[in-house]
């Protein structure tokens, strides 16, 4: 793989001033030597979305790339795999898409606001990844004895969940808002999105139906609706009936996908067991056989 890059940087979008005028200014030792007054109260910049963006050097005439990752992580999520690989981002670029990858609102760089949303962050343990994302039983943990055949590099697994950042779970709408607001830097484009960032996709294509070129859905925790305004791949791993919710989940899957088709929606659903090749997780993206679901999606929505 060797690409090179007419452009890359930053920025953020959407995001309010938020002012408080509780509290009082009090000494602070911000560093072994320095110290000042710190006033809590005043207007602070919070809620904006994180964004970085690539411009490979012979860019397609296309709508760019949005990657949008699941919930409790980042946009590390496209970039490299837990055991060294090159992720989605480099492949897509690598293809000549411009790929904008983003942090949602308290995730990442995007930051957040601690004491101005309210409830506390949940983190997810090593063990409720091992599960909830079919690296293994929930047995198995200990000895990361995982499903035969698993695709995921177990052997970084340690790796993986350094990824792992806390999450509300009060701020979807926020988080819809920071990828509308992108929306409408773009004007179009075509939308990768993984676990809750499927909610995060569907929201804001409902809200900008003429802005979302395609969708490219990775296991997404909502279902697509009768309705959708552009065309969508839908992505599902294996190991889905191990456990209850992913019995139910694809279930709902089928349904989704069969119901848009039905109606005369563009609509696809690629069971990677058989359609790319067994041993899928949650995390399909970081998983060795990454590389053909990416392109089994890309080739489905026509974006190949």
């Amino acid at each position: 793989m060797a690409y090179t890059l007419h452009d890359f940087g930053s920025y953020t979008v959407g995001g309010h001033v938020h002012r408080v005028t509780a509290g009082v200014p009090r000494e602070v030792q911000f560093t072994r030597s320095a110290s000042y007054t710190y006033d809590p109260r005043g207007q602070f910049c919070v809620g904006q979305t994180y964004v970085q963006y690539f411009v490979p050097e012979h860019a397609r005439d296309a709508p760019p790339m949005v990657l949008i990752h699941g919930g409790g992580m980042h946009g590390s999520t496209w970039e490299t795999t837990p055991d060294g690989r090159p992720g989605w981002l480099h492949l897509l670029l690598d293809r000549g898409h411009t790929v904008h990858v983003i942090d949602l609102v308290e995730r990442g760089r995007s930051g957040f606001a601690a004491g101005i949303w309210d409830e506390s962050p949940i983190l997810r343990s090593a063990e409720e990844a091992w599960s909830l994302f079919r690296f293994g039983a929930p047995e198995a943990f200990a000895a990361r004895r995982t499903f035969a055949g698993q695709q995921f590099p177990v052997d970084h697994f340690d790796t993986f969940c350094r990824q792992l950042v806390p999450r509300w779970l009060n701020t979807s709408a926020l988080q819809v808002a920071g990828l509308v607001a992108l929306l409408d830097r773009l004007g179009r484009a075509t939308l990768i999105c993984h676990s809750q960032g499927g909610e995060i996709a569907l929201d804001a294509t409902r809200e900008r139906p003429g802005a979302v070129a395609g969708i490219l859905a990775v296991e997404p925790s909502a279902q697509p609706q009768i309705g959708l305004p552009c065309p969508i791949a839908l992505l599902a791993g294996d190991f889905l009936d191990t456990a209850p919710q992913w019995i139910r989940r694809a279930a709902d899957w089928r349904q989704a996908i069969h119901q848009i088709a039905q109606t005369g929606g563009a609509a696809h659903l690629i069971d990677t067991a058989t359609d790319v090749g067994p041993g899928g997780s949650h995390m399909l993206m970081m998983d060795r056989h990454g590389p053909e679901c990416l392109e089994a999606g890309l080739a489905a929505l026509g974006a190949t």
